[in-house]
């Protein structure tokens, strides 16, 4: 009834923990049952350790949050030895989010993780980062570059490839379209929107980096409006992410061409929020008769004009 399909993986459910929230896994091990989930994409890891921003990067604001924490992680290589061992235990799907700065970083970490022990069934490809051969510009934010990046990790693995995109460019839609071009098995949006927040008493931003992502319920109809272009575009599946608090979030986005979700903001206040999801997604399918979760992906009723 829940159960869907990233090329021939099954995922028991649509429902996604969002990179970054529950860290590697084992931070949240003691009270929240991960194998409920559909699939845990980790935290971002890149081809060398990082320390990421200084403090303040986390700042609550009305209906979400500000953050920039940089890409903080560990390094692919520690994160073989340290993590793995103990996400190969999870019962669920595991996909490992690569972060990186040149075409090369991504394509090294990424190497590496396929030669690892780890039984990961693929990969969410941050590319809201700089690139630094291009003067800084995001990797997103070029449908080029895109393209290039996922053609040379395509090239690399036959894990399912997903690329991460963000809300902060001019046509979403041409950079999923390169995306998929490139050779991705499907896309995740959104990242998170930028934002800014200021102290109105010592008149300085509330983050070290002045600017930085906005996620949480703020942010749900800019993604839901994204997914709707997104769908109307691309032939491969859309994880979708952005503000997704309850089922009734969880329904909306699949109406509106979401195949999965991600949570994301709301793990921090209701860790296990995602048994409750997926027994009220169980009781809807029932109450209006829907044999299979797949067939509301993208149903929206919309009147000829």
């Amino acid at each position: 009834m829940l159960a869907l399909k990233i090329k021939d993986i099954t995922f028991k459910n649509p429902i996604m923990v969002a990179s970054g929230t529950y860290g590697y896994g084992n931070e949240v091990s003691d009270f929240v049952n991960l194998s409920k989930f559909g699939a845990i994409i980790t935290k971002s890891v890149t081809r060398n350790p990082r320390e990421g921003n200084p403090p303040p990067r986390i700042f609550e604001v009305s209906s979400g949050m500000l953050n920039s924490i940089g890409l903080a992680n560990l390094g692919v290589e520690k994160y073989i030895e340290e993590k793995i061992p103990y996400l190969n235990k999870i019962d669920t799907n595991i996909i490992i989010n690569i972060a990186g700065t040149r075409i090369d970083d991504y394509v090294e970490t990424l190497e590496m993780l396929e030669g690892a022990d780890s039984k990961h069934i693929g990969y969410e490809i941050n590319i809201s980062c700089p690139n630094v051969k291009e003067g800084g510009m995001q990797f997103g934010v070029s449908p080029d570059m895109t393209k290039e990046l996922t053609q040379e990790l395509r090239k690399r693995t036959d894990k399912i490839l997903i690329m991460k995109l963000s809300p902060n460019v001019t046509s979403i839609e041409e950079i999923g379209l390169a995306s998929q071009d490139g050779g991705a098995d499907a896309v995740s949006a959104i990242n998170t929107v930028m934002g800014m927040s200021v102290d109105i008493k010592t008149k300085k931003p509330r983050l070290s980096t002045i600017m930085g992502g906005l996620s949480g319920p703020c942010i749900k109809p800019v993604a839901l409006a994204n997914i709707h272009k997104l769908f109307k575009t691309l032939d491969i599946p859309i994880i979708g992410i952005g503000g997704i608090s309850n089922c009734d979030d969880v329904i909306e986005f699949m109406l509106t061409g979401s195949r999965f979700v991600e949570l994301g903001t709301i793990n921090y206040k209701y860790p296990n929020l995602v048994e409750t999801l997926v027994d009220q997604l169980q009781s809807y399918l029932e109450e209006q008769s829907i044999d299979h979760i797949k067939n509301i992906v993208g149903d929206l009723m919309i009147e000829n004009k």
